[in-house]
């Protein structure tokens, strides 16, 4: 099922997520709508509260990023009650976008390699190391999960001069080909 994107603004997005529980009743189903929402949306990454869920789970496929980095071609994958143990490395700056503030782009420093716990789709924990765009991925959707944003990131100048578009976001003013919800 593709669902709506929920926009800046909406309180679901500055919620801490709630763990899911094993045996959680369609997780099967909702892993599926991240990813058709996801796709459907163009985007490479989808956290549950972007769709108005506030549960620990985000889908990444980083596949169309192939061309940047190699090793994202097969980098499809489901993180369920997802902690980052350790962030290490260099801090990188990279430009960001995301589907719950569309039509905004900015650069944002991040460490550029994360060791992070999570369970798989089958519900068997995982700990796993990233580097580069891959971390950068996961630590982004991470913050979903965690009430954060990337807008969080930038300065308080830019997020002055972004106020503008960041309040049509919030009020719905948007021109995107897929679905979206406004608190």
């Amino acid at each position: 099922m593709i669902y709506p994107v929920f926009l800046y603004g909406s309180p679901v997005l500055r919620k801490v997520a709630t763990d899911i529980p094993e045996g959680f009743p369609g997780l099967d189903e909702l892993i599926e709508s991240l990813f058709e929402t996801m796709y459907h949306s163009d985007g490479i990454g989808l956290a549950a509260p972007q769709i108005g869920m506030s549960l620990r789970i985000f889908v990444i496929d980083a596949s169309p990023l192939e061309e940047e980095d190699s090793s994202l071609k097969e980098f499809k994958k489901v993180f369920i009650n997802p902690r980052i143990l350790l962030y290490e490395g260099e801090i990188e700056k990279y430009n960001e976008g995301c589907l719950s503030i569309p039509d905004i782009r900015e650069d944002v420093e991040r460490e550029n390699a994360v060791n992070i716990g999570y369970f798989d789709r089958d519900f068997k924990y995982r700990e796993e190391y990233y580097e580069g765009v891959a971390a950068r991925i996961i630590q982004h959707e991470y913050d979903h999960l965690e009430g954060k944003l990337f807008t969080d990131y930038i300065s308080p100048l830019k997020r002055r001069l972004l106020k503008r578009k960041l309040t049509s976001i919030s009020k719905g003013k948007v021109d995107v080909k897929y679905r979206v919800k406004h608190m």
